[in-house]
């Protein structure tokens, strides 16, 4: 353990906010969390207060996607000025408490496929639902915890293999069988009440129609009734949103001494990122430049070799975090990030009332 002075005098201004990256270990890993570690210090900029916050506090959207034929929605954004704790919060309510509906309840009446009932039961639940959770009730708000329109969302499932007459005996199965294969296309929802003048006709259906859920062959057939209901990813996986929500430290490349001509060009050719780039300085002379650092995963592969380290120093900044959140398609990416912020006050003002509560007590 060290002082927060200490600390202070140990390290070098310039890389006070930055993660040093060695060929054989990783400097300045440290982090203060305690908002009064340095009052008292004459370190005024490193005091945490909540105008500091709000000062130093930033978002910038780098990348949006929405791309529904590639299946892509996507959105890389910057947050600067906050520490790890704070963005790992972020990171986790995207993956596990924003809401979306999910098949909960399966009510089979038939199932001659070669799958079992509970396995069956399993692979319909982790079917995406598109529609908007936002306008639905979660079943335990209803005091007698019942399903109705306002909570619950009703699919059927009934699908019969046959053999096709049309087919030769050769043909493959897809053509020899009629619904040889069961889709995630082939559950027809059941509007309750006024569901379907609050969403349309086709309003709600799964995220993908082309989800193998069984194979079968004639004879075989599944009948169902499927209930989806509100959920979060803290209870199951079903309900998360996101394929993937990560982060990670903005990536910084320092030129120590300038890296010219031939030794640019095997810089260059060192790179499997592609983040160095050649400058021409006229006369014959080129050096090497960091032109794409965002790109850089710390490989290291710069500073291997005999004075390489002594070139470049590889860092990344402390406070600088680039977000990365692909939805799975029940929202859009952007819309998942401000959910999650809206779970993230809701904790912060019942943390707040709690704290209240226990101090008027005392």
């Amino acid at each position: 353990h060290h002082s927060p002075g200490k600390i202070m005098a140990d390290l070098d201004p310039a890389l006070k906010n930055r993660v040093v990256l060695t060929s054989k270990n990783v400097k300045n890993a440290f982090t203060v969390e305690e908002p009064g570690a340095f009052s008292g210090l004459s370190l005024e900029e490193d005091t945490f207060t909540l105008e500091s916050f709000k000062r130093g506090m930033r978002i910038n959207i780098i990348e949006e996607k929405e791309d529904l034929e590639k299946d892509l929605r996507l959105i890389v954004f910057d947050v600067v000025g906050i520490d790890a704790p704070l963005a790992n919060a972020l990171r986790r309510i995207m993956l596990a408490e924003v809401p979306t509906m999910a098949i909960e309840h399966v009510n089979i009446y038939q199932n001659t496929s070669i799958l079992q009932d509970e396995v069956l039961a399993h692979r319909i639940g982790l079917i995406p639902i598109a529609v908007d959770p936002r306008k639905f009730e979660y079943v335990s708000d209803n005091k007698e915890k019942e399903l109705n329109e306002k909570n619950t969302v009703v699919f059927t499932l009934c699908v019969k293999c046959e053999h096709n007459p049309k087919a030769n005996k050769t043909s493959p199965p897809s053509e020899r069988y009629l619904n040889d294969e069961v889709f995630s296309g082939d559950l027809k929802w059941i509007p309750q009440g006024s569901q379907e003048a609050k969403f349309g006709k086709d309003g709600v259906k799964p995220v993908h129609s082309d989800i193998v859920i069984a194979k079968m062959r004639p004879g075989q057939t599944i009948e169902m009734e499927l209930l989806a209901v509100k959920g979060i990813g803290k209870e199951h996986a079903k309900w998360s949103p996101v394929c993937t929500a990560s982060y990670r430290l903005l990536p910084e490349i320092v030129f120590k001494k300038e890296v010219k001509n031939e030794l640019a060009e095997e810089l260059v050719k060192k790179c499997p990122m592609d983040v160095f780039d050649i400058e021409d300085l006229g006369g014959g002379q080129k050096r090497a430049i960091a032109k794409y650092p965002r790109n850089c995963s710390m490989c290291r592969e710069c500073i291997r070799g005999e004075e390489w380290e002594e070139r470049i120093r590889l860092q990344r900044v402390r406070n600088h975090f680039i977000f990365s959140v692909e939805s799975v398609g029940q929202y859009k990416a952007r819309d998942i990030v401000v959910e999650a912020l809206k779970v993230l006050k809701g904790k912060a003002r019942k943390m707040m009332a709690d704290l209240k509560k226990t101090f008027k007590k005392k």
